[in-house]
């Protein structure tokens, strides 16, 4: 344990010199630059191909990020001529995590957004299924049944950060997309999303634009907000995604796929159509706040 805690230290202090490195020569520094604007957006449709990610009644996470991911892009062409879109993927492919936060540090890109649906894992209840005799006595016969939870629901936007130990089920969720990605452990330094004390390295990275990926997420909620839906907040966690990331990035879930009901919303037209508009009114928002 200590030879592996010894090479996550040594990771992290490879890491934050670089990130300290590149915030030095990075030309898209905020503070100090007027002439600073927003010329290139990534936006990252959360997994795709064999990784499905959250699954709905009728639906997939990886089906609807891309949609919604696409139509954005569409509408930041459409209203914000100035700005340059990038896609981490445009169709039905599986992307490695750390090759679409390389995509937007190799592009210089001025902000980073990945587009997730969210779920909750199936509630499991101990209940008593009959009796049996033993010894003159009545014993009871347990089993364990498993229900889907569909009740919670609402948005949530992550920058990268820590968390907390409560919300860890989260990012071990988001992070296991890694595992379909060949020598994932190569790839990643030594990560393994399932191990906790893996996380280590993520609670002593220190993200260099963790202030400005915390207001364009506050920006994102408030406009979830403004349309009637209800915001969960927006939250730090340990995301191999965002963790690297040279630019301000977040990670905004649009809806819980495993609620029927927003099930609905998020693959209808209407649906679809308010999560980008929000979306949009948020990157104006913090682009006018940026620029100025």
């Amino acid at each position: 344990m200590c030879r592996n805690l010894l090479s996550i230290i040594f990771f992290t202090f490879f890491i934050v010199i670089s990130v300290q490195s590149a915030e030095v020569d990075d030309p898209h520094q905020h503070s100090g630059n007027q002439n600073y604007r927003i010329k290139t957006i990534v936006i990252d449709a959360g997994h795709g191909a064999h990784d499905i990610g959250a699954r709905g009644r009728t639906s997939v996470e990886k089906d609807v990020a891309l949609q919604i991911a696409l139509k954005l892009g569409r509408a930041i062409q459409g209203e914000l001529k100035d700005v340059n879109v990038i896609y981490t993927r445009s169709t039905d492919v599986f992307v490695p995590l750390y090759e679409r936060i390389g995509l937007a540090n190799q592009k210089k890109a001025d902000l980073f957004i990945s587009i997730h649906c969210n779920s909750m894992p199936p509630i499991k209840k101990r209940t008593v299924t009959g009796y049996r005799r033993r010894n003159g006595k009545r014993i009871p016969i347990y089993k364990t049944v498993t229900t889907p939870n569909t009740t919670t629901r609402g948005t949530e936007t992550f920058v990268s950060g820590s968390g907390r130990l409560a919300e860890q089920d989260a990012a071990i969720r988001e992070n296991a997309s890694m595992l379909l990605e060949e020598n994932y452990k190569e790839n990643y330094d030594g990560f393994d999303p399932k191990d906790p004390e893996s996380y280590i390295i993520f609670s002593l990275m220190k993200n260099a634009y963790r202030d400005q990926s915390i207001k364009l997420a506050s920006f994102i909620e408030g406009e979830y907000v403004k349309s009637g839906r209800g915001s969960r907040g927006v939250k730090e966690l340990s995301l191999a995604v965002l963790a690297r990331a040279g630019m301000p990035a977040v990670l905004t879930e649009v809806g819980f796929i495993s609620n029927p009901d927003e099930e609905r919303y998020l693959n209808s037209a209407q649906g679809q159509s308010e999560i980008v508009q929000n979306l949009l009114n948020a990157i104006k928002s913090y682009k006018r706040q940026a620029e100025n």
